[in-house]
């Protein structure tokens, strides 16, 4: 076996399964404040790549400034489509909303088509091309400033669910929204703060994976699906289960893609979550970190 080979493989894997795991955290932070499963998650994470490459490309600003831009107008996004497509269906059931984010999801990918065709688009140049050497392995520096920025706000978002007063609130309104209510806590606006989050984590796993990849394509609206595995296999309540999930399923999918696919033709890479997922679920329904609930009556 090839040791280099192995050690690329597993470095690419970490990196794309952190992009995973911080996709993955807003699909969570959803589903824990109100119940519903966010499908147009892909489509936000394309309209963080697509905003940021035009602000650089159309009105030349820098990177430094296009980007907090880009956080500033999907945050405003996310605060609108909760409030003008989603608030109204407030004790609805859950399976009308999950069709809602499906037809949004369909809008989005529709509208970025509209402005932006479908060719694929050449993204800036972020971080240096000259390799560094990790051991033997040479690794690209836009995956090791992807991973550290991954890293850098996860480690962000964990301290402000812990430490600051709209974090525990979003935790409380997450726990039981009848308890949050009494304690004076607005559920509409954790709601509104919970798609928020959700909308700018994903427009930076956008951001990086333009920058990773070079250029970026209505592809990208499929990273949403391919998340999908990673939050029920890390528990759909579980923001650290969402973070290992995406760092195994990372490795795993490129693992596969290296060995597997080319002795069976291709094509097992792209499944293999799915499998895996299928496997784990037979054992721990609730996934690896979810919650079991329990019914009393």
């Amino acid at each position: 076996m090839d040791f280099t080979f192995l050690l690329q493989l597993l470095i690419n894997g970490l990196v794309v399964g952190s992009i995973y795991a911080l996709v993955a955290t807003g699909f969570v932070i959803i589903h824990k404040s109100t119940g519903a499963l966010n499908l147009a998650q892909g489509e936000f994470l394309m309209v963080g790549a697509y905003v940021c490459l035009y602000a650089m490309t159309t009105f030349r600003l820098p990177f430094a400034a296009a980007f907090p831009l880009t956080l500033a107008f999907t945050a405003l996004l996310g605060v609108l489509i909760e409030r003008v497509v989603l608030r109204p269906l407030l004790g609805s059931p859950v399976i009308s909303v999950i069709m809602v984010t499906l037809g949004l999801a369909g809008l989005l990918r529709s509208g970025l088509q509209f402005f932006f065709g479908t060719d694929t688009r050449a993204f800036p140049e972020l971080f240096p091309s000259a390799p560094v050497m990790l051991g033997v392995v040479p690794v690209s520096q836009g995956y090791i400033w992807s991973v550290a920025g991954v890293t850098v706000l996860l480690t962000a978002l964990g301290l402000f669910f812990r430490y600051s007063r709209a974090g525990l609130a979003l935790r409380a309104t997450a726990s039981n929204q009848q308890t949050a209510l009494s304690m004076g806590i607005s559920v509409k606006r954790m709601f509104a703060l919970s798609w928020c989050i959700a909308a700018v984590v994903s427009a930076i796993g956008g951001v990086l994976l333009g920058a990773i990849r070079g250029g970026i394509d209505m592809s990208l609206g499929h990273m949403g699906l391919k998340v999908l595995p990673v939050v029920i296999l890390g528990g759909l309540d579980s923001v650290p289960g969402a973070i290992v999930g995406g760092l195994f399923i990372g490795v795993v999918e490129n693992l596969t893609g290296g060995y597997l696919d080319p002795l069976l033709g291709g094509g097992v890479k792209e499944v293999v979550p799915y499998i895996v997922l299928v496997l784990i679920l037979m054992v721990r329904p609730s996934g690896l970190f979810g919650r079991k609930k329990v019914d009393r009556v």
